[in-house]
């Protein structure tokens, strides 16, 4: 579903670009929205979310699907945690869907699904690790790595339940907001991954906006 922001950029009291195959961390606080925004088109946002005062409550795609009783999440959807409860509320969103069950690029499915040449290329478990690894002070350890939300891919389930992984659909400027419910940590991966449509095969950078 559709809908527009009222949002101004110029309002924003955080604004952090991602560049191309890197990654972020970092708090939003309860009431505050974030902006997760396509910069270029056809970019993957691969994103975790965490409790900020418990990390032992995450974002869950099982509650997720269950609770909204759709496989793809979009402007209305209400992004639950492990514990069963409203992390994130989806208050705008023109992209119109979002994947939630196609999981992160890792060395190991790279192997699998690409080639054994493709084990040493850079990935999002990479970047999540890596952010985890230079600031401790999130508490978060590998353990934590989960499920996780690929803003803007474009991932159809087939007649059959199978996953595909398709061109994006998203396009320069699109963008989704979230109203944070509790206090949560954001993880985000700006894919690096170059064998997929997911990223028209060239990453490219991402914008996070954060408003009171």
């Amino acid at each position: 579903m559709i809908i527009e922001s009222t949002l101004r950029p110029e309002n924003a009291v955080r604004r952090t670009t991602v560049e191309a195959g890197d990654h972020y961390i970092g708090t939003v606080k309860r009431g505050q929205t974030l902006r997760i925004l396509d910069l270029e088109g056809n970019q993957a946002a691969d994103t975790l979310f965490f409790n900020a005062d418990d990390t032992a409550e995450r974002y869950s795609a099982m509650d997720t699907v269950r609770e909204q009783g759709a496989v793809y999440l979009t402007a209305g959807t209400r992004l639950m945690s492990s514990e069963g409860r409203t992390m994130l509320t989806i208050t705008a969103d023109t992209c119109g869907r979002h994947d939630t069950l196609g999981g992160a690029c890792a060395s190991e499915s790279n192997t699998v699904r690409y080639d054994l040449e493709k084990r040493h290329m850079h990935s999002c478990r990479d970047n999540w690790m890596q952010a985890i690894a230079r600031y401790p002070e999130f508490g978060l350890t590998k353990r934590d790595i989960t499920h996780n939300i690929n803003f803007f891919m474009n991932v159809p389930v087939t007649a059959d339940g199978g996953l595909t992984f398709a061109d994006g659909i998203s396009a320069p400027g699109k963008y989704v907001e979230m109203e944070a419910n509790m206090d949560v940590i954001v993880l985000v991966s700006n894919c690096p991954q170059l064998n997929n449509p997911c990223n028209g095969y060239n990453p490219t950078p991402i914008e996070l906006l954060v408003w009171e």
